[in-house]
């Protein structure tokens, strides 16, 4: 089940931020990704001293902690044709503690806030290998079917 949901994730190469599913239930979920060095986002941000814009964390949090977590939820309904789900982000509120690096793995935990009317809302928070706290907050999308 947690490969099946990567592969109905609407994302592709290079903009797919998640590479393992550890843990998921309907209300939270664990995964994980590793940044790649040769990323295109790196080129340029900053000169140098190259780390992850803040808008791709918030995008892998989304990826785990709202995509994959509501493709999960909306899979235990045997009648739900995951093929024709459609996603979209709606809100973010995400506090940036420490910078990712090139190479470097993040872990993504999520929490279900609520899912109502097709809206799904998560506390996200992201750790680094060592286990500090990356980032945090709250994401929310709608699910369209």
């Amino acid at each position: 089940m947690k490969n099946k949901l990567i592969s109905q994730l609407p994302y592709q190469d290079p903009f797919l931020f998640v590479d393992t599913i550890e843990d998921v239930s309907e209300d939270f979920i664990k995964g994980s990704y590793t940044f790649k060095a040769s990323s295109w986002f790196y080129k340029g941000h900053f000169k140098d001293h190259p780390i992850t814009p803040g808008v791709i964390l918030t995008e892998c949090a989304a990826q785990i902690g709202l995509a994959s977590l509501g493709l999960f939820i909306f899979s235990q309904d045997k009648n739900s044709d995951l093929g024709k789900i459609r996603l979209a982000m709606t809100s973010t509120n995400i506090e940036f503690l420490k910078p990712v690096f090139p190479d470097e793995k993040v872990i993504i935990e999520a929490e279900k806030i609520y899912f109502r009317f097709n809206k799904l809302k998560s506390s996200v928070k992201m750790f680094n290998s060592n286990g500090d706290l990356i980032l945090r907050g709250d994401i929310a999308g709608v699910i369209l079917i």
